[in-house]
């Protein structure tokens, strides 16, 4: 399956979303509503998924979008490819006007993300990737814009911590390191801060929905990185019959 293809189509895909967020970012009104667990949603991700769903709804996948329709089990569970698309990850960061969220989109083949973009609209940072085709921060697949772990050398283990959720499942394993320097971020771009070399660990204590992880998920597998249920100890699978995620743990 050639996914490259693919690319520039997410790409633009997601950059079309984060007009429509910003547009709404730079606004008075959010809109902001609860959903039925509590979550803030924003007009900004009604207008991002709409984006993002035009531009998919060019290709031959079928789509399974956070704010998209509730989609049955029984209506995906033998869906092959399709993709995965969290339209607006980190409304609490959005609704804190702190810059820290993204456009999340990924493509699924079999249970695994193959290709990945996270996006950045506030502060412009875009990364790309997937499968047999390295991972990129920038427009282009370039030798400049690729990304490549580098070791950490400075002696102290950097661990991303979220935003919104630290608990005390996560103060514990912190507490478990001598030398170890924390750095909190928003959204999907806590995941980016490994595919940076910026941050070594990324123990996740709290809920997250496969459309949180999957487009990062992708990027980081193109760099070897996976992401580690701690369930099973195994890497996140996709459109299970829940779409919860199991805590989970990065590792570079």
């Amino acid at each position: 399956m050639n996914t490259k293809q693919y690319l520039p189509l997410i790409i633009d895909a997601s950059r079309d979303a984060g007009i429509k967020i910003m547009e709404v970012y730079n606004s008075d009104d959010f809109d902001t509503q609860l959903k039925s667990d509590n979550s803030p949603l924003t007009r900004a991700d009604t207008l991002a998924h709409e984006a993002i769903v035009k531009r998919l709804n060019t290709t031959e996948f079928p789509v399974l979008s956070e704010e998209g329709k509730d989609m049955s089990y029984e209506e995906r569970k033998d869906w092959d490819t399709f993709w995965m698309v969290d339209p607006l990850d980190g409304t609490k960061e959005f609704i804190k006007r702190n810059g820290e969220f993204t456009v999340n989109i990924a493509l699924i083949h079999q249970g695994e993300p193959v290709l990945g973009v996270v996006l950045a609209p506030a502060i412009d940072s875009l990364y790309f990737g997937g499968l047999g085709h390295g991972a990129y921060m920038d427009e282009n697949m370039s030798n400049e814009s690729e990304l490549t772990l580098v070791p950490n050398e400075t002696g102290k283990v950097k661990i991303v911590t979220s935003r919104s959720h630290l608990n005390q499942d996560t103060q514990d394993y912190l507490n478990q390191f001598d030398q170890a320097e924390t750095v909190s971020m928003g959204s999907s771009l806590k995941f980016m801060l490994l595919a940076e070399s910026k941050a070594d660990i990324y123990p996740r204590f709290a809920p997250t929905m496969e459309w949180d992880t999957a487009a990062a998920h992708a990027i980081l597998k193109a760099l070897g990185v996976e992401v580690i249920s701690m369930d099973d100890n195994k890497p996140l699978r996709y459109n299970k019959e829940n779409l919860l995620n199991p805590y989970f743990l990065v590792k570079r």
